[in-house]
């Protein structure tokens, strides 16, 4: 089993991965060398590894960790005992659900929905590098965003700040929102795959979004989990949810040519403020989410 701690990861593997190993790490420009008593010693800026006649391997360097994750574990060991130690990753049919934009004052609010048949899926994703999209820049997002598009069944609930805004009107409550969004999701692959199971990672308590899904006469076996997005499809659909944040919120900015900033911090006010002047105060109806405190900090602050 991989062990790892600040330093170093060490883990062993089955020599009859070396040859491939050794000619991944030459494809990505590694400098390789064969010290005494290894196979093979391996480094390149932010990384070093070495394979001992044992079988042994010891990754170094301030970039192991994105090494590991989207190359060695994926690629070699074929599971995430680094990524995910406290998760064993289970291999069965599911689908897998996560939202993106909830707490970003700007831009729309999205739901992602991924399906998966099994192990093939699943190990499909793991060579992806799929990881929880809070873990991953927005380039990265984008492209693998498209990869998980073309290989698998998904779907995506985006709602535009205007139709947001409509929406909350109705529902009160930022939870039965995203109750709603989640069924939607979970309704569109289960009348695509009959698939009957479905994980996501909790927001609010469990009747919320069983209520949702009941109102949509939905049944599936759902399973609400804290820190859902260390399950590799939950960590999927939130890629699909960040990657249709991300190009909504590019949208908005081009359509109004203003600058629309991440989150809700002093910056995003400063620029809601700029957006009020050039277009008046019905800008924000269209392009931020108005029940968050930001709009009053904007409009009397």
């Amino acid at each position: 089993m991989p062990g790892n701690d600040t330093k170093c990861f060490v883990t062993t593997i089955n020599l009859s991965l070396a040859s491939k190993l050794k000619g991944d790490l030459e494809e990505q420009g590694f400098e390789l060398k064969k010290p005494v008593y290894t196979v093979f010693q391996a480094k390149k800026k932010g990384v070093s590894l070495t394979l001992y006649e044992s079988g042994k391997l010891m990754v170094q360097g301030k970039n192991k960790h994105e090494f590991i994750t989207y190359y060695l574990e994926p690629e070699i060991l074929q599971d995430l005992a680094y990524s995910y130690p406290e998760k064993n990753v289970e291999m069965h049919e599911r689908i897998g659900v996560d939202e993106a934009g909830k707490g970003d004052y700007f831009g729309p609010l999205c739901i992602g929905g991924l399906y998966v048949n099994g192990e093939e899926d699943i190990t499909k994703l793991l060579k992806m590098g799929v990881k929880d999209s809070k873990r991953i820049n927005d380039d990265k997002i984008l492209k693998l965003a498209k990869e998980i598009k073309k290989s698998f069944k998904y779907s995506v609930v985006r709602i535009f700040p205007k139709r947001y805004n409509e929406m909350y009107n109705t529902f009160h409550n930022l939870n039965q929102m995203l109750a709603w969004g989640h069924a939607s999701a979970i309704e569109k692959l289960v009348e695509d795959t009959g698939c009957s199971s479905a994980i996501i990672d909790q927001f609010a308590s469990e009747h919320v979004v069983e209520k949702a899904l009941s109102r949509k006469s939905v049944e599936i076996n759902l399973v609400q989990r804290h820190k859902g997005e260390e399950d590799p499809v939950v960590a999927g659909a939130s890629i699909l949810a960040r990657a249709s944040f991300v190009e909504g919120l590019d949208e908005l900015k081009e359509q109004f040519a203003l600058k629309l900033p991440k989150g809700a911090s002093a910056q995003v006010i400063d620029a809601a403020k700029i957006a009020v002047i050039k277009h008046g105060e019905t800008i924000l109806q269209d392009v931020a989410k108005l029940h968050f405190k930001t709009t009053e900090q904007v409009l009397i602050g």
